[in-house]
């Protein structure tokens, strides 16, 4: 166990960051998911820029790798431009 009152907040906090990068990771993938089953091109295309800027944000704040994101934003933008 920790044994200085430093280590013990870090445990803290380490915790409270853990459990809210979940919940936007989480989020975000869910979004992803409802983006790539439409078959509606105007939903898609609403969701599009909200989906984006959620993946730069879990990227900025390194919860995924920058380069993944930008995968992940390529493929949803090919496929809504597929979309008829």
């Amino acid at each position: 166990m920790a044994n200085h009152k430093s280590a013990i907040k870090r445990i803290r906090s380490n915790d409270a960051k853990r459990l809210e990068n979940r919940y936007y990771a989480k989020t975000t993938r869910t979004a992803l998911k409802k983006i790539r089953t439409t078959s509606d091109k105007k939903e898609a295309t609403d969701l599009l820029p909200k989906v984006s800027s959620m993946l730069d944000k879990l990227a900025k704040k390194n919860v995924i790798h920058k380069n993944k994101a930008s995968n992940l934003k390529s493929k949803i933008a090919k496929k809504v431009a597929s979309l008829k």
